[in-house]
Order: C-alpha cells, then structure tokens, then sequence
C-alpha cells in the first residue's frame, strides 16, 4: 500500500487536521506494516498560485515553453504523479471562513489538469485518477456537519469526484472551539471512527 497524505493546515504539524490526518494514517500502518507513506505539508511546501505565468505556462505545447515555463509545469508533474502513484489518499481539511483553506486549493488547482487527471468526452467529463481510497480529516470549530453551512464537503466531494476519485470517507472533530470538554469528545469520536477503518 502507498499511502499519500495532504496536510491543508495552515498551522502545520501544530493543526488539528494534520492530528486527525496523523491518526488515519498510523492506523492504516499498523493495518498494513509494508505501507509507505509520502507526506505533504501544504504550509511548509506550498503548492503555487494559479496565475497568468501558470496559465501561460499550462497551456503552452510542451515544445514550446520556456525554460521557466518547462520548471513551473514540472512542479504541477510531480504533485500529480504523487497522487497517482498513491493507492490512498489522507488529506487534513481545516475549516477557514466555511471553506478549505488557501494551501489546500493550490493543491486542488495544481493537480485539476485537463487531458491529464480528468478529460471532456462526447458523453461529459471523465475522471482520470481512479482506483484510490480517500480519507478526509475534516477538523471545525464549530458543528457544521450536515447542515447548509457545511460548504467543505459538497465541495470536495465534487471536485475529488470530477478527477475520478469517488471512493471518499469523511472523518469528522467538531466544536473544537467551543470548549475543553467539547474538544476532547470531538477528538475521542473521531479516533472511534479512525478505530474502525480496515
């Protein structure tokens, strides 16, 4: 097993996504002692901005680009062979302002490439990056599960979905922020959930 993981937080190590995030992938190592793992620190290792010079780059025939837009194109490469070469995918989601944060959608735009990891076919979109498990690691100050504030999971259903990623589980630390003893049940509910993961 290859196991990826994708920590969003802006808060590195110290995040309570990337602590979520931890948990799934050590108990998906004692699950199976011969798994690697790649990680990924999104605020220590950012993915870069989509901007004019990415598009640019992006979009310009391999054969032509510059030698600034072939290292730029590169980078996007790898982050992509990344998540392909992976059989499971563990990304830590904070929630910012109702929405995934900043790091976390470089990431999303570096490796949403047409013709690459989706295409547009005569009968719509087709999802490239198929066959892998995914474990997201949602951490909230707030509860938002299930309700019309919850922006976070129809979104990355949607786009992890788009890119042929369809497998998905969301594991869930709610009111993080309204108090200790809401923290530590929060915590101790989703470590249960992690518990049971094959």
């Amino acid at each position: 097993m290859k196991i990826l993981q994708i920590n969003g937080s802006a808060r590195s190590d110290a995040g309570n996504s990337t602590r979520i995030a931890n948990d799934i992938v050590a108990r998906l190592q004692a699950a199976n002692p011969a798994a690697t793992l790649v990680q990924r620190d999104l605020a220590r290792d950012p993915a870069p901005v989509i901007d004019e010079a990415a598009l640019g780059a992006l979009f310009t025939p391999a054969e032509q680009r510059t030698p600034e837009q072939v290292a730029r194109v590169a980078v996007s490469d790898a982050l992509v062979a990344e998540v392909q070469a992976a059989d499971v995918v563990v990304i830590g989601v904070p929630m910012y302002n109702f929405g995934i944060s900043t790091q976390l959608k470089n990431w999303i735009d570096a490796i949403a490439r047409a013709g690459v990891t989706f295409r547009y076919t005569e009968n719509g979109p087709e999802g490239l990056i198929k066959g892998k498990k995914v474990y997201v690691a949602l951490a909230r100050g707030g509860i938002y599960r299930d309700t019309p504030a919850d922006s976070q999971v129809p979104y990355l259903k949607g786009v992890l979905g788009f890119l042929g990623m369809t497998d998905v589980e969301f594991i869930y630390a709610e009111g993080l922020s309204m108090g200790a003893e809401a923290a530590d049940k929060a915590f101790a509910e989703a470590e249960a959930t992690i518990g049971t993961l094959a």
